[in-house]
């Protein structure tokens, strides 16, 4: 899609963190367009770091997962915009064309919640207790619902394994829970959730 219009051309592709750091400082992008599930590492990182190292690259996120939960934390990182892979091709390059140009974009819908969140901060907590995540503690819990297992999840995040259970204590009291196993349970749930319907 991207490859078909006049103006534009994809330089590199990388499926990890790591890779996408190197393909980086090797082709200078204009632009990267970066998804949150990677096959190693994670992209709320990714965006965080790239974000540090690179004041003025525009970073557009293309994902599968819900938007009303993830969009306004990456942008929070340092995305410039966030647009769901079940877009239409219109509307990913116009989102990529919008982040280039120095724009913020999001969804209309995104973006009157992100308003009236706005105006009612600190009257009311939100009903969806997802939003009572930290971004790392959201990050864990999106790990533990792909079935990483604390060590792993403390290899892949560079913590060390009591860091990560002190997390996962964290989550289960916001979420309500009082078992490792209804947390795995809950993030599986909704693990699966966020990939239903996924169009690539």
């Amino acid at each position: 899609m991207i490859e078909n219009e006049d103006d534009l051309v994809i330089c590199a592709e990388a499926d990890t963190a790591r890779d996408a750091r190197n393909a980086i400082k090797e082709c200078n992008p204009d632009a990267i367009i970066a998804d949150i599930g990677l096959n190693q590492g994670d992209g709320i990182e990714l965006v965080r770091d790239v974000r540090a190292h690179y004041a003025h690259l525009p970073i557009l996120v293309l994902s599968s997962h819900d938007e009303t939960i993830y969009a306004e934390r990456m942008l929070s990182v340092g995305a410039n915009g966030y647009i769901m892979k079940q877009a239409t091709s219109e509307q990913i390059l116009l989102s990529l064309r919008r982040v280039l140009d120095g724009d913020i974009y999001v969804s209309e819908s995104v973006g009157v919640n992100m308003i009236r969140k706005s105006a009612a901060r600190g009257a009311l907590m939100s009903s969806n207790p997802i939003d009572r995540l930290t971004d790392r503690e959201l990050q864990i819990l999106h790990l533990v619902g792909k079935g990483m297992s604390t060590r792993d999840t403390a290899r892949l995040l560079n913590l060390s394994i009591k860091t990560i259970e002190s997390h996962r204590h964290r989550i289960k009291y916001k979420l309500n829970l009082t078992t490792g196993s209804q947390l795995v349970r809950y993030a599986i749930n909704w693990f699966t959730g966020q990939e239903a319907g996924v169009c690539i």
